[in-house]
């Protein structure tokens, strides 16, 4: 590992340290510590890590490091392949360029308004932030140049070439100069990932920080149901081993939006995510879930691709999946950074066989038959911390989050202790509050200004 450790000892701008000690951030992970030297250098690197690592403040602070603030073209691009991991990344990096300031960071993504980011390129972005497709199409179309660009970013390569992004990963790296920083970060290393490394790095530095890596702490087990009584039993299980967030995950659509519906008829507040949402519902799901305002997740594997919440309690499979690798994958969600981690599966007599493949692709874990009556959970973790508030101004209306913190605490309003997240997008923005004041934010956000107008405030 390089000898360097802490932030202050890197050759970074005076603006990002000052940054950085604010967001008190000092000591780096091992995957800033051993890629940070090399970016600022200005090599390529080639870099294995898992999500949640700290890659994102890695390259971040490469990207920001080199910007020319007063230069006002497209200097840096990081592709990534799901809107949600777009969205992730990109607040990141505003929050590290926080300190610098005038910094204008986009994200271009499919699924939303394709008008308004057309209108945001007429002003060339510092950095953008997106998935192929819509970058792609931006770029033909002649909206984002490229020509100054600095530094391109594959996040989570490897996945970006699993969900068949490879013809516009090569389509768009046509368009970037041949003297440029290119940087990949993936989880593994399969052929075509040094395939397009090759394609697109020149020496690269190759970085691994999951060898030594401690696995996962997840606690595995599985209980009997039967067809009749599987919804009762996931009520069961989630009461004797749930926590404060837990995703249930289920095989088709019809299942996720069924189950959620029965859940929230029995009290506890769920909330579904498959293919049928609009990006707004998705927005709004995802938003609710991440900021503790409901304490299930009902989804489909398909939904919850690039899907990152941090402290996920449990997972629970209502149904086993049909490959192996894909339990293997949703029971990651929880057990990151470091942290502890329940998967509980619901199994009937004649499923019993998929746990055979299962076992078989991780000798070392055991996945033990449990009584719902050894669990571990409260019932009263299922009940949310905080509710949710949408407003419907945002980013365009030039709000803030020290906007709406303000105006929830004026006055002998609503403690500051009592704000969770707040979230802005370009016409809305979410902020969660506690929920024994939920309706009394309700009111001081009502009857107030705002930046100097009122805006429409309800529960999401």
């Amino acid at each position: 590992m390089s000898e360097t450790l802490t932030f202050d000892r890197l050759e970074l701008r005076p603006e990002l340290q000052s940054g950085l000690r604010r967001i008190e951030y000092t000591v780096m992970t091992k995957v800033q510590a051993e890629t940070l030297p090399e970016i600022l250098k200005g090599h390529d690197v080639l870099a294995r890590a898992k999500t949640g690592s700290g890659k994102t403040a890695a390259f971040g602070l490469g990207l920001l490091n080199q910007l020319a603030v007063g230069d006002f073209t497209t200097q840096s691009l990081v592709l990534c392949p799901t809107r949600e991991l777009a969205d992730q990344v990109a607040k990141e990096i505003r929050r590290l360029a926080r300190s610098i300031g005038n910094v204008k960071i986009l994200t271009l993504c499919g699924g939303a308004p394709y008008g308004p980011q057309c209108a945001s390129l007429q002003r060339s972005p510092h950095v953008v932030v997106g998935t192929p497709g819509r970058v792609l199409k931006h770029i033909q179309k002649g909206n984002l140049k490229l020509s100054s660009l600095q530094s391109v970013v594959l996040d989570e390569a490897d996945r970006l070439l699993d969900m068949g992004f490879t013809d516009q990963l090569d389509a768009i790296l046509e368009h970037v100069p041949a003297k440029r920083q290119c940087l990949l970060f993936s989880a593994t290393y399969p052929p075509s990932i040094r395939a397009i490394s090759r394609r697109c790095q020149r020496d690269a530095k190759i970085v691994d920080v999951t060898d030594d890596e401690k696995p996962a702490e997840i606690s595995q087990c599985w209980c009997p149901v039967t067809r009749e009584n599987r919804i009762d039993q996931l009520c069961k299980a989630l009461a004797a081993f749930g926590g404060e967030l837990n995703i249930v995950f289920c095989n088709t659509k019809i299942d996720c939006a069924e189950v959620a519906t029965k859940l929230r008829a029995q009290g506890i507040a769920a909330l579904a995510l498959h293919g049928d949402l609009e990006q707004r519902e998705r927005t709004q799901v995802l938003v609710r879930f991440a900021n503790r305002s409901a304490t299930v997740l009902v989804a489909t594997d398909v939904a919850a691709r690039g899907l990152d919440v941090k402290n996920v309690d449990a997972v629970f499979n209502f149904e086993l999946p049909k490959q192996a690798e894909v339990y293997i994958h949703r029971i990651g969600r929880t057990a990151r950074a470091g942290k502890q981690g329940i998967a509980v599966s619901l199994i009937e007599e004649r499923e019993l066989w998929r746990l055979q493949d299962i076992s078989a692709l991780q000798p070392d874990a055991s996945m033990n038959e449990r009584s719902m009556n050894a669990g571990t959970g409260s019932p009263n973790a299922l009940q949310p911390k905080m509710v949710t508030l949408h407003i419907n101004g945002g980013k365009k209306n030039k709000l803030r989050p020290g906007d709406i913190l303000g105006a929830l605490t004026a006055d002998g309003g609503i403690a500051g202790a009592d704000v969770g997240s707040i979230d802005l997008f370009d016409t809305f923005a979410f902020v969660a509050v506690s929920s024994d004041v939920g309706r009394a934010a309700l009111r001081q956000l009502a009857g107030r200004p705002i930046k100097g107008r009122k805006f429409k405030v309800r529960i999401a």
